[in-house]
């Protein structure tokens, strides 16, 4: 047999309209609310962070929405992206499972991010929007949306969580290079920033503040706008490119997945990959959907499905979703890009609707068995990606343990060459596990006391 398996599209192959679940959800997503009025937020609330076109898409409700041109020929680039059958980690494991991988490491930015970068930089152009402000994590959207701003001919401001800033120079570097600034946050440049850094200036920040600053940026700098790489719904139906392509690719190896998998922070990668089968399972599929947490940050396994604000300062409205409460700060893991304390609301309704099952690792599994896959099948994951490739690892054990062979779609959602300094920690002894503790989380979501109940 092949040491890998590769299944490649046609550039002709590429979806031409993006899947939005909404339209096929057995239970309609709860409405947000307005922060000052608690009543469903109107469309006119969200102008000044978003322009009108990626409004309606965020409401809208219609099955299929095309993508338009501009963003089809930026998106050729790189998609279709291949899937691979991973036949040497499937030997490295000693499993008869076939495992198949999507890999959204090829693109430009090396992850999957760039599939809604784009397309929220060229809506915000034609909305006439100058310059955009974001946050990121671990530095896979600032730099993706670095990318897509330039591509757009747009100026782009990225407020980068702290301890990531720290841990991970390089993707400052990449944002640079495509002609974004980028910043630490909590930074000095918001009043939001400045107030966290007076009361906690060793905080190693989190999505939630960085979120807080470029909102603040937006709101108040002429002719911007705030773009965001994860949790709302538009963000989901950028992402579905990646499973309508997979859904093609594993016909055409003859297969259709017993278990889809995929890593889990604010849900966009997951999303891309399990919504298209999450329909296919709606309609009478028999299919497992997976989405796998850390267990430093268990929004989906520990925390809870509330109201909640998408940042800090609770400027955004609130959202329906499992959450462990906006004021989380998580531990300084590795894994920058799934340290968000919220879920993506569609994510979460999925979830209580029980089309998928949530489950969660630890830091030091993840690594262990992000470096016997770069060890079989060449490619260095980012640590967000080594706890999909983790939850494969169980699901196959699970499967042996029960003699049976299943096939395990994933979605390799990106590379590790930025990421390599945890690598060092780990071969080096300095990482450890975090499991966040019961009485942390029940201190966190305490502030939630009085919100209106979804």
């Amino acid at each position: 047999m092949a040491e890998r398996i590769k299944i490649v599209l046609d550039e002709s192959e590429i979806p031409r309209e993006w899947y939005n679940i909404q339209a096929d959800l057995p239970n309609p997503m709860k409405p947000p609310l307005h922060p000052g009025t608690l009543e469903p937020i109107q469309a006119k609330d969200l102008e000044p962070i978003f322009p009108m076109n990626l409004i309606e898409q965020e409401v809208s409700r219609e099955r299929w929405i095309k993508i338009p041109e501009p963003v089809m020929e930026k998106l050729a680039l790189w998609r279709p992206s291949p899937l691979y059958r991973a036949v040497n980690f499937e030997k490295a494991l000693g499993t008869k499972c076939k495992i198949y991988y999507k890999n959204e490491g090829v693109s430009p930015a090396g992850s999957h991010k760039p599939n809604s970068a784009i397309p929220q930089a060229y809506y915000n152009k034609i909305a006439g929007i100058k310059r955009l402000t974001t946050e990121t994590g671990a530095g896979q959207w600032g730099s993706a949306l670095s990318m897509a701003t330039q591509m757009f001919g747009l100026e782009l401001k990225v407020y980068m969580v702290r301890i990531s800033f720290e841990q991970k120079p390089f993707r400052k570097i990449m944002m640079e290079t495509w002609g974004a600034k980028c910043v630490p946050s909590p930074s000095m440049d918001t009043e939001v920033g400045r107030t966290i850094l007076k009361q906690f200036p060793d905080t190693p920040g989190s999505l939630g503040i960085a979120i807080s600053e470029a909102i603040e940026d937006a709101i108040s700098s002429k002719n911007t706008r705030y773009s965001l790489g994860s949790v709302l719904n538009f963000v989901c139906l950028h992402q579905t490119v990646i499973g309508l392509e997979a859904q093609k690719q594993m016909k055409i190896a003859g297969e259709y997945p017993d278990i889809v998998i995929g890593c889990v922070g604010g849900g966009s990668n997951f999303a891309g990959i399990a919504f298209p089968y999450v329909c296919d399972k709606i309609h009478g599929k028999k299919v497992r959907i997976v989405g796998v947490e850390p267990t430093a940050c268990p929004s989906m396994t520990k925390g809870q499905f509330l109201y909640d604000f998408g940042d800090m300062s609770k400027k955004t409205p609130l959202m329906p979703m499992h959450t462990l409460g906006h004021g989380f700060v998580p531990a300084p893991m590795h894994a920058g890009g799934l340290r968000y304390h919220g879920l993506a609301p569609l994510v979460s309704q999925v979830l209580e609707d029980k089309l998928m099952e949530a489950t969660s690792v630890n830091q030091l599994d993840c690594y262990k068995y992000g470096v016997m896959w770069a060890r079989s099948e060449g490619f260095i994951p980012a640590p967000e990606t080594t706890h999909a490739i983790a939850a494969v690892a169980h699901e196959a054990k699970k499967a042996e343990e029960e003699g049976k062979e299943k096939s395990i779609l994933f979605c390799w959602s990106g590379h590790g060459l930025m990421d390599l300094a945890g690598y060092e920690k780990y071969f080096s002894g300095k990482l450890t596990n975090y499991h966040m503790p019961t009485e942390e989380i029940k201190k966190s979501l305490a502030a939630l006391k009085g919100y209106p109940k979804p």
